[in-house]
């Protein structure tokens, strides 16, 4: 595994395993000149490109959230579809968002995480659900929108 030292300031940081919008994130940070970290185990191939850093972690189920949740900083914004990593960043004062432009919060995290709990119970009692749908080109576009107002509001919040 390679750490990478961040520099100062609000860094994109990625659940890069199974993320269906890496090329928009790194499109949009592009734009506003923020670098992005692609954090994903070994299982992925991903490659660095301008402004994109990769870290490559264990395989495991966990292993990429928890070198996520244990090099974030207040201020970051952290892009997962895993509400426990979610709500580890959101109590390290990270913004959030999902692949597809949901932006979690406290006051949503609560719900999401009992959803969570109920779900693992059901898999553990046999009954398995097929998984969330293949993203669309429409979500892809309403997520690039939205991560280009969430990092509009976090540079304004960061430059007064």
């Amino acid at each position: 595994m390679r750490i990478i030292v961040k520099s100062k300031g609000l860094t994109i940081v990625v659940d890069g395993d199974a993320c269906p919008v890496k090329k928009e994130i790194a499109a949009v940070a592009r734009k506003f000149g923020i670098p992005v970290l692609l954090v994903s185990s070994y299982d992925h191939a991903l490659q660095a490109e301008e402004g994109v850093s990769v870290v490559q972690v264990e395989r495991g189920a966990d292993s990429a959230d928890l070198y996520i949740a244990n090099h974030v900083s207040a201020g970051d914004l952290v892009i997962t579809q895993d509400y426990g990593l979610a709500a580890l960043a959101l109590g390290k004062r990270c913004s959030v968002l999902s692949f597809r432009g949901l932006e979690y919060d406290n006051s949503n995290m609560d719900l999401m995480l009992e959803g969570r709990h109920a779900r693992a119970v059901e898999r553990r009692r046999g009954k398995y659900s097929k998984g969330p749908k293949p993203i669309t080109a429409e979500e892809k576009i309403f997520f690039q929108h939205k991560l280009t107002k969430v990092l509009a509001l976090l540079q304004e919040n960061v430059e007064r």
